[in-house]
Formats: C-alpha cells, sequence, structure tokens
C-alpha cells in the first residue's frame, strides 16, 4: 500500500478559548498506585504514569478500543508528564487489527517549516551550539500529534475525539500529584524555564521548584483540550491556538530581563494547515519464526531493529552464557547504528533502501565482521545494502549525532486483541521550554533531531534540513505476531537509545527466556557506533562487565537508559501489562480483570 496522507479540509473560523490562571493547592487527589506488571483479562494498558494508565483502563471498561484508549492516555500523559510529550509534538502509533491480522502504522512526525534550510543550524560557518538552537523558535517542528490522534481514531476508534480528551481535560483541571522524577526533571531545566513567564508560571509555582506531594494543576491545558473537544482540530490546524502556536515560535515570549538569546522561528499558519499525517507500510521481518513489525523511515527504528535482529539471528541467543550474548548484541547495534547513519532519511526527500536493510543476505554481509574474542573498533563504516559484499569493512563511517533522552510510550490492549504501540514526544525534556501563553503546552525542538551540517564532509546526508521534511528519528514502537496473533508490543523513550532499548528488551524475552517485566527491568547498555557504550550501574556491576571489559568493550556510566512498556498475550487469552519497576520512578501497568 502507498503511502497516504490525511490533513484537514479548510473551514470557517473557531470560537475563543477560555482562559484562566495557573492554580496549584496542596490539596492532593487521589493518586493510583503503581505497579511494574499486571495480568488479567479484558485489556492492558502500560505507561510511564498512573493516571493515564487508570484513564486507559477506564476507557477499556467502557467499550472502548485500543485506538480509543491509547489516544486517551496521550492526552492524559500531556498532563503528567509534559516534558516528554503532549499536543506540541509529534509521534508514531502502530497498529494490529485483530480482524483484518494487519499491522498498519501513522506517522506523525513534526514537519519543518517552509523557511527551513540546509544552512539553518548555521552562523558564520560553524553549527549553532546546540544548546541554543534547542532553546529557540528555530528548532519547532509543525506539530503532529493532534491530527495522528484524529487519524487514528477515524481509522480505529469507536469513541470521538471529545470523548476520548475529556478525562484527560479533568485532570489538567483537577491536577496531579507531583513526584520525584517530575521535580527532578524540572530542576534539570529550572534555568531554562525561569526565562520564559509563561513556562516560569506554570511549572515554578510561587517561583520554587514544585515540592513532592504538592498538585500541579493546569487550568489553561483543560481549556485548551475543551476547546479541540468542542471545535476540533481546525482550532489547532486553522484557528487561535494553531496563531498562538506561530506566534510562540517566531517571537519566543522570553523575559525581557533574561540574557539568554532566544532565535526567533519561521512557521505560518500555512505550514499548519499543509500538516499531514501519513500511513506508511510497517517494516516487517522474521526473527525465530516470528513476525516482528516496527515504523518505517523517517523513523529509523524499524530498520535499526531490524538489521540488528537479522544479525543476531545468525546465533542461538538462548545457549551461549551471559557475556557472549551481551557482546552480540553490543556489536549488532554498533553494525547497525553505523548503516542507519548513511542511509535513513525522509523518504519523500532521499531514498531509503529500506527493505535492503533488513533483509537476510545484508545482514549476514555485516554479522561476518562481528569476532568472539574482540571488538570491531568504533565508528564502524558503513555498507551498502543494495549491493551486499562478505565482511565489507572499507568506507566512512557516519557518525551518530545526539538526540535528547526523553520521549514517552504506551502500549495497550483490548478486549478484542487490538494492540497499539505508540510512541509520542516533543523531543529534549521540556522541549524548547516554552509554553505556549495561555496554552498550557510546551513546543517541540525536533528540528534538532536535524543534522545541523552533514556527518561526513562531501557525502550525502540524509538527514539534513529541508522545507515540509520529516527530521530522523530513533522511536520504535514494535508489534510482534505469532502465527498471525499478536504476542508482545514494545517501546520506550530515550532519544537514539530507544532502538538498543528495544532491542535488549526483545532478545532478553524471545532469546534469554527472562519474562516481559524481567526484560524490560534489565539493566540497559547502548552502543550506537562509538568508541565507548554507555551503560547503567546496574550494567557495570554484573559479572559479565568485566569480560566484555577484557574482550575490549569500553564503558561510560550513565544513570538510566530509557523507560520501557509493553503488553503480551498469554496462551490462554490473558494479558500481561509490564511496566518499569525502577526507572523514571516506576512505571504503572494495569488490565481490565485482574488475575492471580
Amino acid at each position: 500500500m502507498p503511502a497516504r496522507l490525511v490533513g484537514l479540509s479548510l473551514s470557517a473560523a473557531v470560537v475563543a478559548g477560555l482562559l484562566s490562571p495557573v492554580a496549584h493547592s496542596a490539596e492532593n487527589p487521589p493518586q493510583p498506585p503503581k505497579q511494574a506488571e499486571a495480568v488479567g483479562y479484558g485489556g492492558a494498558v502500560s505507561s510511564v504514569d498512573p493516571d493515564a494508565t487508570r484513564i486507559g483502563i477506564e476507557v477499556l471498561r467502557e467499550g472502548g478500543t485500543a485506538t480509543d484508549a491509547a489516544v486517551a492516555v496521550a492526552a492524559a500523559l500531556g498532563v503528567t508528564e509534559p516534558y516528554s510529550a503532549g499536543i506540541g509534538g509529534g509521534g508514531y502509533f502502530v497498529h494490529y487489527d485483530a480482524e483484518t491480522g494487519e499491522v498498519e502504522t501513522i506517522d506523525g512526525r513534526e514537519t519543518a517549516p517552509r523557511s527551513a534550510a540546509e544552512d539553518m543550524f548555521v552562523e558564520n560557518g560553524q553549527p549553532i551550539p546546540f544548546d541554543e538552537a534547542v532553546t529557540s523558535g528555530l528548532s519547532v517542528g509543525v506539530p503532529g500529534t493532534p491530527l495522528t490522534w484524529q487519524h487514528a481514531l477515524d481509522k480505529w476508534g469507536t469513541k470521538s475525539l471529545s470523548e476520548v480528551l475529556r478525562p484527560a481535560e479533568q485532570l489538567a483541571r483537577r491536577g496531579f500529584v507531583v513526584d520525584a522524577a517530575f521535580r527532578e526533571q524540572t530542576a534539570e531545566n529550572e534555568d531554562r524555564f525561569r526565562d520564559f513567564p509563561a513556562t516560569r508560571e506554570l511549572f515554578l509555582p510561587g517561583g520554587q521548584l514544585p515540592e513532592v506531594g504538592s498538585v500541579l494543576r493546569n487550568p489553561d491545558l483543560a481549556d485548551t483540550y475543551r476547546l479541540l473537544r468542542t471545535e476540533g482540530l481546525k482550532a489547532f490546524y486553522e484557528g487561535e491556538i494553531g496563531q498562538d502556536v506561530v506566534d510562540a515560535v517566531n517571537a519566543p515570549p522570553v523575559d525581557p530581563a533574561a540574557e539568554r538569546e532566544v532565535r526567533p522561528g519561521g512557521m505560518t499558519m500555512a505550514d499548519l494547515r499543509e500538516y499531514r499525517t501519513i500511513e506508511r507500510e510497517p517494516v516487517h521481518l522474521e526473527y525465530r519464526g516470528l513476525d516482528v513489525y516496527g515504523m518505517a523511515p523517517g523513523s529509523s527504528g524499524g530498520t535499526t531493529v531490524g538489521e540488528a535482529l537479522n544479525i543476531l539471528e545468525e546465533t542461538d541467543l538462548s545457549q551461549v552464557d551471559q557475556a557472549e550474548y551481551l557482546h552480540r548484541f553490543l556489536e549488532a547495534s554498533k553494525l547497525a547504528f553505523a548503516d542507519r547513519n548513511r542511509w535513513v532519511g525522509d523518504p519523500a526527500f532521499t531514498e531509503v533502501p529500506t527493505e535492503e536493510l533488513v533483509s537476510t543476505e545484508f545482514a549476514r554481509s555485516r554479522e561476518c565482521l562481528i569476532e568472539d574474542d574482540a571488538v570491531l573498533p568504533a565508528p564502524v563504516p558503513a555498507a551498502d545494502p543494495r549491493n551486499p559484499q562478505p565482511c565489507q569493512d572499507a568506507g566512512t563511517a557516519s557518525p551518530t549525532s545526539y538526540e535528547g533522552p526523553n520521549t514517552t510510550h504506551l502500549t495497550v490492549a483490548d478486549r478484542w486483541g487490538n494492540v497499539v504501540s505508540y510512541t509520542l514526544t516533543i523531543e529534549q525534556t521540556g522541549g524548547n521550554a516554552v509554553v505556549v501563553p495561555g496554552r498550557g503546552f510546551l513546543l517541540n525542538n525536533e528540528l534538532t533531531d536535524f543534522d545541523f551540517t552533514p556527518a561526513v564532509p562531501g557525502q550525502a546526508d540524509p538527514n539534513l534540513p529541508a522545507p515540509g521534511k520529516r527530521p530522523r528519528s530513533s522511536m520504535s514502537p514494535t508489534i510482534v505476531l505469532q502465527d498471525g496473533e499478536p504476542l508482545l508490543a514494545v517501546g520506550s523513550p530515550g532519544g537514539a537509545t530507544i532502538i538498543t532499548t528495544v532491542l535488549q528488551v526483545l532478545t532478553g524475552r524471545i532469546d534469554r527466556g527472562l519474562s516481559l517485566v524481567e526484560a524490560i527491568a534489565q539493566p540497559r547498555a547502548s552502543q550506537r557506533n562509538a568508541a565507548q557504550t554507555q551503560a547503567e550501574p546496574g550494567f557495570l556491576a554484573q559479572p559479565a562487565a568485566e569480560q566484555l571489559r577484557a574482550l575490549g568493550h569500553e564503558f561510560t556510566e550513565t544513570a538510566e537508559i530509557g523507560a520501557a512498556t509493553g503488553v503480551e498475550r498469554l496462551p490462554d487469552g490473558r494479558w500481561i501489562a509490564a511496566a518499569e519497576p525502577e526507572r523514571r520512578g516506576g512505571g504503572s501497568a494495569a488490565v481490565v480483570l485482574p488475575t492471580p
């Protein structure tokens, strides 16, 4: 099926939304408990937040589909996880249809405005400092999340956008309890947030960091959701919400007393009106007799996870010890990232050899480079998947550019067996730090996912900016089928570490005999074609880490990698919902009808 674009038709103007000041109260609303695993019937939801998961379960109990619940969960995460996602961003929606047996996807990635140019992040012949590019109007892509929600509901939902937004509107008005993770993320962005009055008012109540256990309310976002419920998406893509977005991008509302230089962007209402979501064929491969489906380019998730799985399939990972398993996992990741960096970009602007990247022939030509007793020097050169040559190791390496470590992922299944794996984002933790005045949501900084300059001078770079182009992403929402039926679905936040997180969870569950929640909880490492591998403290503390060092692996410690969620269907028809036991303070998994 060719890619299908969905957009909005032009319409009359929309009515004004009601604005109210941000209010905070010490009166705590009830907070659902967190749990990392739940088992039962009737459907399942897993997200990073208990309020969002609860809302999804309520939608399923009321007869909603997995898509109805997924959109409701996503809208709630816009309230409780505003530094990770919201209507100011974009994402990728992967859906399994129990009636047809098909896996389909929606590309809701942000696009560059028409004012974008290849050198938009270059000044005086040099790349703009990354942090300055992030906190600017220049970094903001045209948001795709609201249209993704409507597109998904039109295709697979039974409820209206108004119905599924109502719980999130109520949550924003009632407020949520601030936890340690939210306070920590606020503290990490405090200097940026203070320079924008609307951001400061919302997230630094009374000019202070929010206290753990306090309640943060967002009536502006509640009013924005209400306007979307009553007026539809035209309020965003053609009306007053969109105009406020454009104004905040082109004239960032920075405090006049701030010393920060905040570059303006160049977004127009025409950019919003012309935005389209795209239905894309998923990336598909077979692994150990299972069908694995992921997101196609411009996401690099499906091809990179797929190539690494194909490389790993050459080894029976169930029969090797932990050190050999991890060695091959890291080396396969290294090779797959080398090829990702060279070949993957927006397919509307560059020819991406998607099928060739996930071919078994290409995987064999790369796997033979892996040695049992040595480490491939990084960065490894890319190979040409269109013309695989055995053990090819010549060429120029393309480095992996930086991506913000945030984003959020949710997984949902319903009573009929439909499954959603949905990753959505505003990119950096806190996006570009600009809350749209009077609207209660942060803008994204997705355009910093473009390469600022060619990764390799003189070599074609598929990820340079251009008008209307979608920046390359690492988001990797994944669905795995067994004999045509859903087995599991997973995904994670974490920038470029999303790919390695999903790969590690999949191999842990499929190859290493771990339960889904155990695979999610495993200490992680992320090798992205670099001289050093990022690793969590728990990874470095295991005996296998010393064996890996003896082979030549070098590590740099990082506190946390990813925050995965997943669902799995058991042979008796029950669902397992699985989330993080500890990362980001622990996730929230639930089912409609729990069983022992």
